[in-house]
C-alpha cells in the first residue's frame, strides 16, 4: 500500500499537518504540500473543440504522484466551510485531465481509496460536514472509495493537539494503516 498525503493549507505547521503527520507516523508515504507547488486556475475549455490547452505548472508532476500511489489523503483547514484554495484548483484541474485519453484519469482513480482530514474552529466538527459531503460527492463522481473522514478542532497552530477525539481516530487510522503495509 502507496499513501499519498496532500496537504492543502497555506500555513507551514499548522493544525492539519500535524493530525496528517500523526496518522501517517511510521508509514511509507509520501507528503506533498499543495502550497509549494504552482497550480494555475483551471481555464474551462471543456467545450472548445481543439479541447484544453497544454498548463506549465507542477499539475502533472501531482497526477504522477496521484497515480502512483493506491491510498489518499485530502488534508485541509476548513476556509470559509470550504476546502483551501490549493485544494479547490488540484480538484478543478480534473475537469482537465478527466479529458485526457492517454491518462485513464477516472479508471484509475476508481482503484483509489480517499480519505480526508479536515480541520477547523471548535464549530468544525458540525460546519465541516458540508465539507465532508463535497467530497464525498467528488469522489462518487470519479467512483474512488471514500473510506473515512476525520475532522479536528484547531484554529491556533498546536490547537489540534487537545481535540483527544480526533486524535484517537488519526491513531486508528496509523495502526490501520501499519498493519497494511507489512
Amino acid at each position: 500500500m502507496k499513501i499519498l498525503a496532500l496537504l492543502g493549507s497555506t500555513r507551514p505547521n499548522g493544525n492539519s499537518q500535524y493530525l496528517t503527520e500523526r496518522v501517517l507516523e511510521g508509514t511509507d508515504h509520501t507528503v506533498v504540500s499543495l502550497s509549494d507547488k504552482q497550480i494555475n486556475s483551471i481555464i474551462d475549455e471543456r467545450h472548445n473543440e481543439a479541447g484544453f490547452s497544454p498548463v506549465d505548472d507542477d499539475y502533472e508532476e501531482l497526477l504522477h504522484l496521484l497515480l502512483t500511489h493506491d491510498t489518499l489523503i485530502f488534508a485541509t483547514p476548513l476556509y470559509w466551510y470550504g476546502m483551501s484554495g490549493p485544494m479547490k484548483n488540484f480538484f478543478d484541474r480534473w475537469s482537465q485531465y478527466l479529458r485526457d485519453k492517454n491518462l485513464n484519469l477516472k479508471e484509475e482513480l476508481t482503484k483509489k481509496k480517499a480519505y480526508v482530514v479536515v480541520t477547523g474552529g471548535s464549530s468544525a466538527k458540525v460546519k465541516g460536514l458540508p465539507l465532508i459531503q463535497q467530497f464525498n460527492y467528488i469522489f462518487e463522481f470519479v467512483n474512488m472509495e471514500f473510506v473515512d473522514y476525520i475532522i479536528g478542532s484547531g484554529v491556533k497552530p498546536g490547537e489540534v493537539k487537545e481535540d483527544l477525539i480526533a486524535l484517537e481516530k488519526a491513531e486508528q487510522w496509523r495502526r490501520n494503516f501499519d498493519s497494511l503495509q507489512r
